[in-house]
C-alpha cells in the first residue's frame, strides 16, 4: 500500500504478542489451551504497591508531571542503584519511560544514523533488531550457540565490531534464554569495550531480581567503572514487582545522552502515567522481602519444567540461571513426520504442531535468532505447567 511508510517494511510485529493473542483467541472459541508465550508474572502486583497508586489517585496526582520521570521517582531509581549495584547518579542522569521497550527505542532513535551498527547477540529479545532498524541502524548479530551457554563471548565481540559500531545490547539474565553472565564474564567483554573507545553499551538488566542457585546479579557499568560514561543501565518493575501493566522502565547514563532521549520522549509519549509513577517509588523503596519468596516459586517451576522436557523424546533443555523462561532444542523433533504425516522442517513447524496437537503455545527459536529451538515462559502456574509439559511430551512421543 503506497500511503503506508517505506520504513515499516523492515520490521515485523512482535512474535511473542502474536503468539500470545492466537492463544487467547483460540481460548475465546472454546479451545483447551495452555498459553506458555507471555513474558508476565502471574503474580499480582504487592498490596503496598497498589496502595501507594491508590494514595496518588486520592491526593490528586494526576496530572501531567516531567517528561522523564517525576523528581520522587528519579531520586528513588538513584538510590536503587546505589544500594542494589554500587553505582552512582544523579536524578538528571535518570530516565523514565512508558516501560522499558520504550526507553531502549529512544535511545537508539536518539542515537543512530543511518548505517550505525548494533551489535546483538542471539539469541535475542525480539524486539532489539526491529527498534535497531526503525531507527535507521544495522543490527549485526553474533550467534551465540548452546554450547557457550548462550553467551557473548569477548573473541566474538571483538569479531564483531568495526569502525561504525555505536551500540551493544546486552541482556543478562536473558530473555529468551534465562542465561545470565557472572562477574567474571561481564570482565571479559568489557575488556574488550575499553579497548574500543567509539562503542556504548545498553544493558537490559530487566531480570536482574530472577536470578536462582545463589547466582549473583552484576551489571557493565558496575564491574568496569571504565565504562560508566558509555553506558545506560537501563532497568523497570515489571518483572520483579508484577507491574507488566504499569508500564514504568527507567536507565541511567550519561547527562546529554539522558537529555537527548528526552526530546524524543517530549515529542511522542511525553510522560508516563503519574499514578504509575508513585506506584514504582514505593515498589523501589519499599520491602523487598516477597521477591525472595516469589523467586523460590518461580525456581521450583523451572527445575519442574527442565526435567519434564528433557524426559520428551527429542527434546533438550539446558537449566538456565535466571529469568523465567527455558530455550530447549527440538533439534531432536526435525525431520520426523507428525501423526497426519506432516514433516516437522523447522522449529516453527514444531511449535505449530504443539499448538493444533496437543494445545500448548511457545514461541519458535526462529523469532529470537536462533533455532532449532523454542521459547517456554513458566510464569503461570505449576499445574498449568505440569498439564503442558506433559502434553508436550505426548506431542512428542507420537512423532515418527
Amino acid at each position: 500500500m503506497p500511503f503506508i511508510a517505506r520504513r515499516l517494511a523492515r520490521i515485523k510485529p512482535s512474535p511473542t504478542i502474536a503468539v500470545t493473542m492466537k492463544a487467547a483467541e483460540l481460548k475465546a472459541a472454546g479451545k483447551d489451551v495452555i498459553g506458555l508465550g507471555a513474558g508476565e508474572p502471574d503474580f499480582d502486583t504487592p498490596e503496598n504497591i497498589k496502595d501507594a497508586a491508590i494514595k496518588a489517585i486520592g491526593k490528586g496526582d494526576t496530572k501531567y508531571t516531567a517528561v522523564d520521570g517525576t523528581p520522587a521517582l528519579k531520586q528513588a531509581i538513584c538510590a536503587k542503584f546505589k544500594r542494589e549495584n554500587g553505582l552512582d547518579y544523579k536524578p538528571n542522569q535518570i530516565t523514565v519511560g512508558t516501560g522499558g521497550k520504550q526507553v531502549l527505542y529512544n535511545a537508539l532513535v536518539a542515537t543512530l544514523d543511518p548505517g550505525d551498527e548494533v551489535i546483538i547477540p542471539a539469541p535475542y529479545w525480539v524486539s532489539y533488531p526491529d527498534m535497531t532498524l526503525l531507527a535507521e541502524g544495522t543490527p549485526v548479530f553474533v550467534t551465540c550457540p548452546q554450547n557457550n551457554g548462550f553467551k557473548l563471548r569477548a573473541e566474538d565481540l571483538e569479531a564483531a565490531i568495526t569502525p561504525r559500531t555505536k551500540w551493544l545490547i546486552l541482556n543478562s539474565p536473558s530473555n529468551p534464554t534465562g542465561a545470565a553472565y557472572t562477574r567474571a564474564e561481564l570482565k571479559a567483554l568489557t575488556d574488550v569495550l575499553m579497548r574500543h573507545k567509539h562503542v556504548w553499551v545498553m544493558t537490559d538488566d530487566m531480570y536482574e531480581h530472577l536470578v536462582y542457585d545463589g547466582f549473583t546479579f552484576t551489571t557493565p557499568a558496575q564491574v568496569e567503572p571504565g565504562l560508566y560514561d558509555r553506558t545506560l543501565t537501563v532497568n523497570g518493575v515489571s518483572k520483579a514487582y508484577a507491574m507488566t501493566g504499569w508500564r514504568i522502565g527507567y536507565a541511567a547514563g550519561p547527562v546529554e545522552l539522558i537529555k537527548a532521549m528526552a526530546v524524543v520522549q517530549s515529542q511522542s509519549t511525553s510522560n508516563p502515567s503519574s499514578i504509575s509513577q508513585a506506584a514504582a517509588v514505593e515498589a523501589l523503596s519499599g520491602p523487598q522481602t516477597f521477591i525472595a519468596e516469589r523467586n523460590a516459586s518461580f525456581k521450583e517451576r523451572r527445575d519442574l519444567v527442565v526435567d519434564m522436557l528433557n524426559r520428551a523424546k527429542g527434546l533438550q533443555c539446558p537449566k538456565p540461571e535466571g529469568a523465567f523462561y527455558v530455550y530447549p532444542s527440538c533439534a531432536g523433533a526435525i525431520g520426523k513426520k507428525t501423526p497426519e504425516g506432516t514433516v516437522i522442517k523447522t522449529d516453527t513447524d514444531f511449535v505449530t504442531y504443539l499448538l493444533e496437537s496437543v494445545g500448548v503455545a511457545v514461541v519458535q527459536g526462529e523469532a529470537f535468532g536462533l533455532s532449532p529451538y523454542f521459547r517456554i515462559s513458566y510464569a503461570t502456574s505449576t499445574a498449568a505447567l505440569k498439564e503442558a509439559c506433559g502434553r508436550i511430551q505426548r506431542a512428542c512421543e507420537a512423532l515418527r
